[in-house]
């Protein structure tokens, strides 16, 4: 199970962003992100290096209007990519936690990848900017992910003062979350699950 190829290439085009993809559930963390928006190429950077995934995003999207449809559309196309390269999802972890700490903030990150969408979050943040990334767009950008992968993903903040690493340790949690989700374990046969199917 663990030789087989965990890689995704995703293409979404639509009149308010084109975007491609490609990820590597089994990579060593390398990523080139050009969304136009310099702090989400940032989290992306810090999204594939701290998960070990090898990461490709370019995305031309109508900036003149605002960051909306082109963070949330990478998050749609980020989780299908997530939920090609899972594949099957026999021998693997399904779930995945991790609190990261970054100075005075610390994050919590729980996934399932159960086939079931579902988000929750409770990231407060005090500015309406990092960078030019709105931060409001932080969870949708979450949302889309947890939707187009079909996955449980919570977040919780347990402190947190600095904005910039409130959601610089959100991408971060969920980089080391996913990382242990899609791990194999030797001791799981077929998939985790009592249905037999995720």
């Amino acid at each position: 199970m663990a030789d087989k190829k965990r890689c995704a290439e995703i293409k979404r085009t639509t009149k308010e962003t084109d975007i491609l993809i490609r990820l590597d559930l089994d990579g060593t963390g390398t990523c080139h992100a050009d969304t136009g928006i310099g702090f989400f190429d940032h989290m992306l950077e810090g999204f594939a290096k701290h998960g070990f995934f090898d990461l490709e995003v370019t995305c031309k999207g109508d900036l003149n209007v605002d960051s909306h449809h082109t963070v949330e559309d990478v998050g749609i196309a980020l989780g299908c990519a997530i939920k090609e390269a899972v594949g099957d999802k026999a021998g693997i972890t399904r779930y995945g936690h991790f609190a990261l700490p970054m100075d005075e903030t610390l994050v919590l990150c729980a996934i399932d990848l159960c086939g079931r969408p579902y988000y929750s979050s409770d990231l407060t943040f005090t500015v309406p900017k990092i960078g030019d990334l709105d931060t409001e767009m932080v969870r949708e950008f979450f949302y889309a992910i947890s939707y187009a992968a079909a996955m449980n993903l919570h977040f919780h903040e347990i402190t947190g003062i600095n904005n910039h690493h409130i959601a610089e340790a959100a991408f971060k949690a969920f980089a080391k979350a996913l990382d242990m989700a899609t791990r194999f374990d030797p001791r799981v046969a077929g998939i985790l699950s009592t249905k037999g199917s995720l």
